[in-house]
């Protein structure tokens, strides 16, 4: 039986950079996958919410009430209420057609230049 015996050793500065730099690109490799995963992962979740949004329509109501709840929880904050395109397309069409005008004068067309008179 033989036996080994290590005493003191020394490595050159530039062996231990060198070692030091080959293990610091490692520890950021792995990190840069962990972190692709985690947003593969992020997006295949939320694919599959919008599959599920998408074949419930009230679920993206619902989802956009808990926001507002949970911003409310919090103190000292300010809530934008945004109001849906549809619902402000209705509102302007309404103001235009209930402002005492008839519809023949609304849609009638006006030619630039006029005319001349005969």
């Amino acid at each position: 039986m033989t036996s080994v015996e290590v005493r003191d050793i020394q490595l050159p500065q530039t062996m231990q950079r060198a070692m030091a730099k080959q293990a610091e690109a490692e520890r950021e490799k792995r990190a840069k996958i962990i972190h692709a995963e985690g947003e593969f992962s992020a997006s295949q979740q939320l694919a599959a919410a919008a599959q599920v949004i998408d074949s419930q329509p009230a679920t993206l109501q619902l989802r956009y009430l808990q926001t507002l709840t949970e911003i409310a929880a919090e103190k000292n904050s300010t809530i934008v209420f945004p109001l849906p395109i549809d619902l402000i397309q209705m509102l302007l069409e309404g103001r235009g057609s209930g402002n005492g005008k008839d519809d023949a004068t609304e849609n009638r067309k006006v030619s630039w230049p006029p005319a001349a008179a005969a």
